[in-house]
């Protein structure tokens, strides 16, 4: 299940630390897309337990996050390895696209 980041130090402490590539939704309530992108988010999470961490950052609730990685338009999702953004993908998006990215950089392709 995709969590949803509450602070900057959380953040901090679950993405840039992590030592699994992390998954980050960037998104907000009043979005349309974001909630239509939102079970594709949930059944990520689920099919890659384990290998990734999925989580869910509202940009209404931390703007600077929003800010520091220069979210233009939501949704953006932000796959994160060693700390770093390693992709990003803006909009509506199809599971396989997602797949695709995930898989890149797990190692089963």
């Amino acid at each position: 299940m995709a969590r949803e980041i509450q602070t900057i130090e959380e953040f901090e402490r679950e993405v840039l630390s992590s030592d699994v590539p992390v998954l980050v939704d960037f998104w907000a309530p009043w979005c349309g897309p974001c909630r239509m992108l939102a079970p594709t988010i949930e059944e990520l999470a689920n099919q890659y337990k384990g290998k990734i961490k999925v989580f869910k950052v509202n940009t209404d609730d931390l703007p600077m996050l929003a800010m520091q990685y220069g979210i233009r338009g939501i949704p953006t999702v932000m796959l994160f390895v060693n700390g770093e953004p390693a992709d990003v993908k803006v909009g509506l998006q199809p599971k396989a696209v997602f797949e695709q990215t995930i898989e890149r950089f797990i190692g089963e392709e």
